[in-house]
């Protein structure tokens, strides 16, 4: 029976943690030199109708180094931007392909491939969730701390797809959450409310971005506005000011609280120069353990009896 990943609620507890293990150990696997087969012979198409440098190369990469070839697939090259049904693109692709990674706006849109598709599909990013951006930094949080439980993690910034999966993360690990936004930039309310009614972990969102970080073990942020909200830009500024994740900040938090940016950054808006440029290389081994990440979720899907 073929599994999707198209939001963290797919996924147990159980599914999380065995994907940590096996991220973890493909990276040292890679680190030593052994190469990975056990995809050989696979395909995974990527449709893509957004911008990608991390989440493509990350995908593409993961298989290659498995033993498959990845194949990108701009949607405008396709049927689909002549209006083929949904239904139809992702029959045939499912003929021709063993797994789809798709990023795209609509949530709809991805759900209609999965449900048609008899293959599993991949969300690599909606206008509401990004599902594998999440478990490749809770992969990192474990590398930096030992662990996930028991710590507390703020987020700094806009409500958006990322704070989405993130408040899906807290519902299915037991993880204590508190998000920091605007007023009028609050996370989905239909998301938070699901994930609220779960009963496991704990979930605040506040406006106060110290009172956030009070105690925190990993601060995390993300642009102020998302693809598709370049218009915003200049009066989301005014509004996110003070919502800068900067020393001031993280001062608030523990000693040894990790700073987390999913990228690509706004260098001197959203974060400091300072802390991007940190010695402790969080960031970008955060954006390393996307590869390593996609490996396991691919791996899982691929060889699901």
């Amino acid at each position: 029976m073929k599994k999707d990943l198209l939001t963290l609620l797919d996924l147990t507890k159980s599914d999380c943690d065995i994907l940590f293990k096996r991220a973890i150990e493909l990276k040292k696997r890679r680190k030593k030199g052994i190469r990975e087969t056990l995809l050989s012979g696979k395909t995974l198409g990527l449709i893509f109708d957004k911008p990608s440098t991390r989440t493509r190369v990350s995908f593409e990469t993961a298989l290659i180094q498995l033993g498959g070839t990845p194949i990108f697939i701009n949607s405008k090259d396709t049927q689909i931007s002549r209006d083929e049904p949904v239904m139809d693109t992702a029959r045939v692709l499912s003929r021709y392909l063993d797994c789809l990674a798709i990023r795209t706006f609509s949530q709809d849109l991805l759900e209609g491939f999965a449900t048609s598709a008899t293959i599993p599909v991949i969300n690599a990013l909606t206008d509401l969730y990004h599902p594998t951006q999440v478990l490749s930094d809770l992969m990192t949080i474990i590398e930096y701390k030992g662990g996930y439980e028991g710590l507390k993690i703020a987020w700094v910034g806009d409500g958006n797809n990322v704070s989405h999966s993130w408040i899906n993360a807290a519902a299915t690990l037991g993880l204590d959450l508190v998000l920091a936004c605007p007023e009028g930039y609050y996370p989905n309310t239909a998301i938070l409310k699901r994930a609220l009614d779960i009963g496991v972990g704990s979930i605040r969102v506040i406006s106060d971005p110290i009172e956030a970080v009070q105690e925190a073990d990993v601060i995390y942020t993300d642009v102020w506005a998302s693809m598709g909200q370049e218009s915003e830009h200049i009066a989301r500024k005014k509004v996110f000011k003070a919502y800068q994740v900067n020393r001031e900040l993280v001062r608030h938090a523990r000693n040894d609280a990790i700073v987390m940016h999913c990228l690509p950054a706004h260098r001197g808006e959203e974060i400091s120069e300072e802390l991007m440029d940190s010695p402790l290389p969080v960031i970008w081994d955060q954006s390393e353990n996307k590869m390593h990440m996609n490996k396991a979720i691919l791996e899982a899907l691929m060889t699901n009896p």
